[in-house]
């Protein structure tokens, strides 16, 4: 990715929203070698057309938050200790509101619906979450999702977030029964994904925060490969938005 091609949402003295590309980290966690540190992450990216976020947060070079290497869309970015740690705050006393796009396996019947399920290191797969029925030790993790359309193999969701736990959509929808579509992690064994899909059908639709200028709520477009991933399945499938 080249920095002509980052996209940014919105931008002022205090910080920057862009919509995350997929394909790429959000920053380098600092333990790794640093032979991988030198490989492009978004937050390098963003710091070479932005001086003013590099260091802050060190490693973090302003990232607020994360979303995984396969997600796209919004993400904000500070360009100040000060405004890094008033955002992190917002988002750690769970006032800001995430809403995310996701296409799962398999029609969902419930138009709407919670999930409230802890969660913690799977013990089989360190590389994955697990959601469990009691808090104990795990850390508490709510999801709603609403349906906003069925296909005959998938269904369109709305979802939004009041935790942001690692892979919490990703773990809570499979946990019921709904895997992401493309999702190579938390897929089922007999899972299906629709044709032309390279990667995970998530997307960070919107977040809407207090900010140090005010309550403001920011926007990203879905990506093009999402979208033709749509207007495939649409094509193919005579069912109806609901």
């Amino acid at each position: 990715m080249q920095i002509r091609d980052l996209e940014i949402i919105y931008e002022d003295k205090d910080l920057l929203a862009v919509n995350k590309p997929p394909g790429i980290v959000v920053f380098h966690e600092p333990f790794l070698k640093e032979e991988e540190k030198k490989k492009m992450s978004l937050s390098l990216l963003v710091a070479k057309k932005f001086p003013e976020v590099s260091g802050v947060g060190k490693e973090r070079n302003g990232a607020v938050h994360r979303l995984d290497k396969d997600t796209s869309g919004v993400l904000l970015f500070a360009k100040n200790e000060k405004t890094l740690s008033f955002l992190q705050n917002e988002l750690l006393e769970q006032n800001a509101k995430k809403g995310y796009i996701a296409l799962v396996f398999k029609v969902l019947k419930k138009d709407e619906g919670k999930i409230d399920a802890p969660l913690a290191r799977s013990p089989k797969d360190r590389r994955k979450q697990k959601a469990y029925t009691r808090l104990d030790q795990k850390r508490a993790a709510t999801t709603f999702f609403r349906t906003i359309e069925r296909f005959k193999n998938y269904s369109l969701l709305e979802v939004e977030i009041e935790t942001g736990r690692k892979h919490q959509i990703r773990c809570h929808l499979s946990s019921i029964g709904h895997p992401i579509a493309g999702d190579k992690l938390y897929r089922f064994k007999d899972q299906i994904d629709p044709e032309g899909l390279e990667r995970q059908f998530l997307h960070s639709k919107s977040i809407e925060i207090k900010t140090p200028s005010g309550k403001k709520c920011f926007e990203a477009t879905l990506y093009e490969d999402l979208k033709k991933v749509l207007t495939r399945i649409r094509s193919l499938d005579s069912k109806k938005t609901i």
